[in-house]
C-alpha cells in the first residue's frame, strides 16, 4: 500500500472515531432517580419593583452608579439607562470627590455587583435566612 492513500482505520464515523469523547449525557444522575427532593429558591430581592426606576449599583472594586433600571435576569445582570458613575478620590479610594461622569446605557455583569438599592428609599424586609422552629 502506498502511504499517502492510507485512511485511518479507528472509527467508521469520521474524525475522533465512534462515540469516544463526545460527552453527552451518558451516566448522569445514575442511583439518584426519586432519592432526592429538590429545594425551592425563595427570591430575596425582587428588582421587578424597581424597573423604570433609579436605583445606585455599587461594584467590587469600589465603583458606584446610579441610574434607571431597564432590566435584569436571574444572574442579577442589569441594563441601566441615563447612568452616572460617582467617581473616587485616587488617593484615598473611600471618598467621593464630588464629580461625576455621563455613562448612558450601561449593561452591569451581575457577577461584580455587590449593592444594590433603590434611590426613592427602602423597605424593611423579614430576614430569609432567620431559621424558624416549625
Amino acid at each position: 500500500m502506498n502511504g499517502s492513500n492510507q485512511r485511518s482505520t479507528r472509527g467508521s464515523t469520521g474524525r475522533g472515531g465512534g462515540q469516544r469523547g463526545r460527552g453527552g449525557n451518558q451516566g448522569h444522575n445514575r442511583g439518584k432517580q426519586g432519592t432526592e427532593t429538590k429545594k425551592v429558591r425563595q427570591i430575596v430581592f425582587d428588582l421587578n419593583k424597581y424597573i423604570d426606576k433609579m436605583i445606585c449599583v455599587k461594584f467590587l472594586g469600589g465603583r458606584e452608579v446610579t441610574g434607571l433600571l431597564k432590566g435584569f435576569d436571574q444572574l442579577q445582570n442589569m441594563v441601566l439607562d441615563d447612568s452616572v458613575e460617582q467617581t473616587r478620590d485616587s488617593e484615598n479610594f473611600e471618598f467621593a470627590n464630588g464629580t461625576t461622569r455621563n455613562l448612558g446605557l450601561l449593561v452591569c455583569r451581575g457577577p461584580s455587583v455587590i449593592a444594590i438599592s433603590p434611590l426613592d428609599g427602602s423597605e424593611e424586609i423579614e430576614n430569609p435566612f432567620l431559621q424558624t422552629d416549625e
